[in-house]
């Protein structure tokens, strides 16, 4: 199989680079990123699969800045909806089986338990929106071969993301306020890479299937202060770590308030492991240092 992962620069493309190197895939993997196949720019997607052929598509390319999506609203629905248009379309048209990534964010966060796949989503700000927009898309073009994962709190070795913030913070003996009225699952990105894999290695990628929409994340939630704490607490680091309501943030941006997704119908139907959120990020904290 040739399988296309887009997103290459983003933290969960590089995390699947990383499992798809250390498994040693017989199948061939191409990565792209912006310089390759630009989803800002229909024409650039249509020149790409014009030129390139591919049995997968695992689209992991988003804008994720979340408080810059409510002024860049223009960009933000190109990649985030058009773009998931135009590779739903493509993908019908070519035959392609296409997973996508999407997010938590579908929800608005006044669930008092875990939200499973049927709930009824309800976004609060503008990525939100849009990548609701692209699961819609997906669905209205795709009733079948498409496969859209929604993840949480994604986090990794690499890049600007919760984890190696809370380590510079750390280390540069600052104190810090975290928000303590967010709840959910922080997930390892190099969980969700081998949680691909295994889908795209599974009999049903290889057969017609009726489009399904699932949840992964890890066992476990915390707040962003209880994640905060935690991080410091496996590396050691003394800092002081001060717990603050969302609203004391200041962010202008609503963001749900509880994002724990449920992940038992994928681990059902894939017999997938899910781990412990503070074993995988013991994991991720073990990586980093062995950098």
């Amino acid at each position: 199989m040739r399988i296309l992962v887009t997103g290459k620069n983003g933290q969960l493309g590089k995390s699947i680079n990383k499992v798809v190197n250390q498994t040693k895939q017989k199948h061939k993997f191409f990565f792209t990123g912006r310089q390759e196949l630009d989803l800002s720019d229909n024409d650039s997607i249509d020149s790409y699969f014009n030129n390139n052929s591919f049995d997968v598509i695992v689209n992991c390319a988003a804008y994720t800045q979340v408080d810059k999506a409510e002024e860049d609203l223009d960009l933000t629905k190109k990649v985030n909806y058009y773009a998931v248009k135009q590779l739903a379309t493509i993908a019908r048209k070519k035959q392609i089986k296409l997973i996508h990534l999407s997010t938590d964010y579908v929800f608005d966060g006044t669930s008092k338990r875990p939200y499973i796949e049927t709930d009824i989503p309800n976004p609060i700000n503008v990525y939100g929106k849009s990548k609701l927009s692209g699961e819609q898309a997906i669905k209205e073009i795709m009733p079948v071969n498409a496969i859209i994962i929604r993840v949480s709190w994604l986090y990794s070795e690499y890049d600007n993301n919760f984890v190696n913030t809370m380590l510079r913070i750390g280390k540069e003996g600052k104190g810090v306020k975290v928000i303590s009225d967010q709840i959910g699952s922080p997930t390892y990105t190099v969980d969700v890479a081998k949680v691909l894999l295994h889908i795209i290695l599974s009999k049903k990628i290889k057969m017609n299937f009726n489009s399904e929409i699932y949840h992964y994340s890890v066992k476990g939630s915390c707040s962003w202060y209880d994640f905060a704490k935690s991080i410091f607490e496996y590396k050691k680091i003394s800092c002081k770590t001060v717990p603050i309501k969302e609203k004391e943030w200041g962010s202008k941006v609503q963001r749900p308030k509880y994002s724990v997704l449920d992940h038992h119908k994928i681990q059902r139907q894939f017999k997938i492991a899910v781990p412990f959120w503070l074993d995988s990020l013991h994991a991720c904290l073990d990586a980093i240092e062995n950098e």
